[in-house]
């Protein structure tokens, strides 16, 4: 096996850095078994605990895998698993990180619909229309929002990109509690976002991209303006 090139750091952070290498380079591959610990420590010069330590950091992010028994294994790759951790970030940041997180999701998010726009299925559409109808039909704040959570993770696995999809999702999550929180202090708030995202809806269903993106981003950038008030 080849050793990759060290890195600055710390001993655990250079052998993190050396298996992520591995890992880019194709030596270690999705779904392989690593070496013993004892056999990759000797190979990247470290000790024993050092690679504990780095094996240890590597599984917490969703790259390695311990099972029980069998060893040490590098995961599928998914992006929507490593990125869990990006997720779990963003719902403990402050109200003035969720600002920007909502800026990016709005940039993201109204790309992928335009994108969606283009490339959306009959079937793919359907359920958005039937994730629409649930919304208009809530009377619960909770309930709109399961269906808002629904109608805009179709989108964007719509848009053809799971890596985009997977991102959007992950910047879904922080946003949820705002959006149940608005839902509770303004009635208005509900109606507004109903016609936002009719007027989504008909953008992806007239196979308009531009109307798709507009719409899009007018309708995060509501919520996003809201959470900056309540900031000033």
């Amino acid at each position: 096996m080849e050793v990759a090139t060290p890195v600055k750091g710390t001993v655990t952070q250079r052998a993190i850095g050396q298996i992520k290498e591995m890992i880019a380079a194709g030596t270690l591959e999705p779904g392989q078994r690593l070496p013993t610990e004892r056999n990759l420590a000797e190979r990247l010069g470290i000790s024993r605990s050092s690679m504990r330590e780095a094996v240890r950091a590597l599984t917490v992010l969703g790259v390695l895998e311990a099972r029980h028994g069998s060893g040490v294994y590098v995961t599928q790759l998914e992006v929507g698993d490593l990125l869990e951790t990006f997720g779990l970030v963003a719902e403990v940041s402050p109200r003035e990180r969720l600002v920007e997180l909502l800026e990016v999701r709005r940039i993201l998010e109204s790309a992928a619909t335009a994108q969606a726009a283009a490339r959306i299925t009959e079937d793919q559409l359907a359920a958005v229309a039937g994730h629409l109808a649930v919304m208009n039909e809530a009377t619960e704040a909770e309930e709109f929002i399961a269906a808002d959570m629904a109608f805009h993770r179709t989108i964007a696995r719509s848009a053809g990109n799971k890596s985009l999809a997977a991102i959007i999702d992950q910047l879904s999550s922080p946003t949820f509690r705002t959006r149940v929180r608005r839902g509770h202090q303004d009635a208005a708030a509900l109606a507004q976002a109903r016609e936002d995202h009719r007027r989504i809806y008909h953008a992806l269903k007239a196979r308009d991209p531009e109307a798709a993106r507009t719409a899009a981003a007018a309708h995060v950038r509501v919520v996003e303006e809201w959470l900056r008030a309540q900031l000033d």
